[in-house]
């Protein structure tokens, strides 16, 4: 094994190749890792102070044409139209208060057009267990409906399919292609969180916001910068050695 030794006075290191090169491999990887999770919040708390600000803006009224779904990601939106009852499903294992239950999703064809947009009208439990999907009223005729602008996950969950139960009418998430192709009409990319509106039913409205995780990752990158910085101190002892006096 190759041994570079270099003396300082009282100390001698010597550096053998190929723990220099595995430190070199560990370090840069610590410091990749604190960067990446502190990047990420920096991010995060770009999104949130975005999201703060959006939420804070009069509702805009939802027209014909297709909006930019990252712009309009937590804005509050109103839309006036009428509910396509024929196509509403149901998302699977959603919660409310440790209550198991499931979102209604109905699209509504926006007034004076062809265009649809996905409404979230809130939480309903199992009535009669996962067997039989709840009963839900739809209003019928001329509807306003306010809201927040939410992005769909595209996330898929492992192992479990898209849909199989009651007629393809219980999904685990919105899948906009396929919702685009199960209307056959132009669809917003965004999901509306009905927090307002003609709204005569019992339907929970509880939309909690994002959890800040903006000190979590913050503190993984102190961490990930702290252990490089270890690394480099417990390398350093490691190859010193003391001279011994002339």
């Amino acid at each position: 094994m190759l041994v570079y030794p270099i003396a300082m006075p009282h100390i001698r290191f010597q550096i053998r190749l190929i723990p220099f090169l595995a430190m070199l491999l560990c370090l840069a990887l610590f410091i990749y890792l604190g960067l990446w999770q502190s990047g990420k919040g920096d991010r995060l708390a770009q999104e949130l102070a975005q999201r703060a600000q959006r939420s804070q803006q009069g509702p805009v009224v939802v027209t014909a044409q297709l909006l930019d779904a990252q712009a309009a990601q937590d804005a509050p939106f109103t839309v006036v139209g009428t509910y396509d009852a024929q196509h509403q499903i149901f998302l699977d294992n959603r919660q409310e208060n440790g209550q198991p239950g499931v979102h209604v999703i109905t699209p509504l064809k926006i007034e004076s057009s062809d265009t649809r947009i996905l409404v979230n009208r809130g939480w309903v439990g199992w009535g009669q267990g996962r067997g039989v999907l709840p009963v839900v009223a739809t209003p019928e005729g001329r509807v306003q409906v306010t809201g927040l602008a939410t992005v769909a996950s595209t996330k898929k969950f492992f192992l479990m399919p898209d849909h199989s139960e009651a007629q393809g009418k219980l999904w685990l998430r919105v899948d906009m292609p396929r919702f685009q192709a199960l209307i056959g009409h132009p669809l917003q990319p965004v999901v509306l969180q009905q927090t307002g509106g003609d709204a005569p039913d019992t339907l929970v409205r509880h939309w909690p916001p994002p959890q800040d995780r903006v000190g979590m990752h913050r503190g993984y990158a102190f961490q990930w910068f702290g252990m490089a910085v270890a690394l480099l101190l417990f390398y350093g002892f490691a190859i010193s050695r003391k001279s011994d006096p002339a």
